[in-house]
C-alpha cells in the first residue's frame, strides 16, 4: 500500500495526511475482497524498514492502526472477516499489540475472508525465524534435517496453513517487492500501477483483478499443456 506520503506531499499537506486517507482505501479494498469472494487479503501496512521512519510518523501510524482496529472489529465480525498478523509483534507498542491481539481472538470463530495484516515485517527475517525454529527442532531430535523439505519451511512461516499469494498488487509507482513475501510470492503475478494507494478504490483493485484473469498461468509447463488441463 504506496504512496500515502508523497499523495499528502503533492496537496502540500503533512505525510500523515495521507496516512489517514489511506485508511479509507483500506475498508474499501477490504470491503471489496470480502464482497467477491476472495479468501486471503494480506496488506502490508507496516515493514521491518518502517521503524527507520521519523519517530513522529511512526507514531501516528501506530494510533491509526489502534484506531482503525478498534473501528473496524465490528464489520469484520459482521461480514465473517478473521484477522491474523503476520510479523513480529512483539514490536509494536503495548497498547497497539493488545488491541491487535483482543481483535484476531475476537474473530477468530469467523468463516469468511482471511485478512493478515503484515506488521513490523521483513521477508527476509520471517525465514530467518523459520530456520531458527526447524534448526531448534532438528537439534532437539524433533525433526529429521533429511526430511526437510520445502513444505517444511513453508509450515514454519508466518502464513502457515494459507495458500500462496496468486497476485500481488503495488501501488504508488514502485516496481520491486520490498522484502514482501519472498518465499510466498514465487509464483505470484505481479501488478505495478501509478495510483498512490489513498487513490486506489474498488475500480482500480477490481481493473488489476481483471487483468489477473488474462494472464495464463503455466508454472514451469507450456502454455499448451495448460489449454489441455
Amino acid at each position: 500500500m504506496d504512496g500515502n506520503g508523497r499523495w499528502a506531499e503533492e496537496r502540500r499537506r503533512p505525510r500523515l495526511f495521507g496516512h489517514k486517507a489511506g485508511v479509507e482505501s483500506v475498508r474499501e479494498i477490504v470491503e471489496t475482497a470480502s464482497e467477491i469472494g476472495i479468501g486471503v487479503l494480506t496488506l502490508y501496512a507496516f515493514s521491518t524498514e518502517n521503524w527507520n521512519r521519523p519517530a513522529g510518523e511512526v507514531s501516528g501510524l501506530m494510533g491509526l492502526l489502534k484506531s482503525y482496529l478498534q473501528s473496524e472489529l465490528r464489520t469484520m465480525v459482521r461480514n465473517g472477516i478473521r484477522l491474523q498478523c503476520l510479523g513480529e509483534q512483539d514490536r509494536l507498542p503495548e497498547d497497539v499489540g493488545a488491541v491487535l491481539r483482543q481483535t484476531i481472538a475476537d474473530t477468530r470463530s469467523c468463516q469468511g475472508m482471511v485478512l493478515n495484516l503484515a506488521l513490523s515485517y521483513g521477508g527476509r527475517s520471517e525465514m530467518v525465524l523459520a530456520v531458527r525454529e526447524l534448526a531448534r527442532k532438528c537439534r532437539e531430535g524433533i525433526l529429521d534435517w533429511r526430511a526437510l523439505s520445502e513444505a517444511s519451511i513453508s509450515d514454519h512461516l508466518f502464513t502457515a496453513g494459507q495458500p500462496d499469494p496468486d497476485l500481488l498488487i503495488r501501488t504508488g509507482g514502485e516496481h520491486r517487492l520490498s522484502n514482501f513475501l519472498l518465499w510466498q510470492s514465487s509464483y505470484a503475478e505481479l501488478y505495478f500501477t501509478e495510483t498512490r494507494w489513498p487513490d486506489f478504490r474498488k475500480q482500480q483493485f477490481l481493473e488489476a483483478i481483471a487483468t489477473f484473469h488474462l494472464r495464463q498461468r503455466r508454472f514451469g509447463r507450456t502454455g499448451a499443456q495448460v489449454q489441455e488441463g
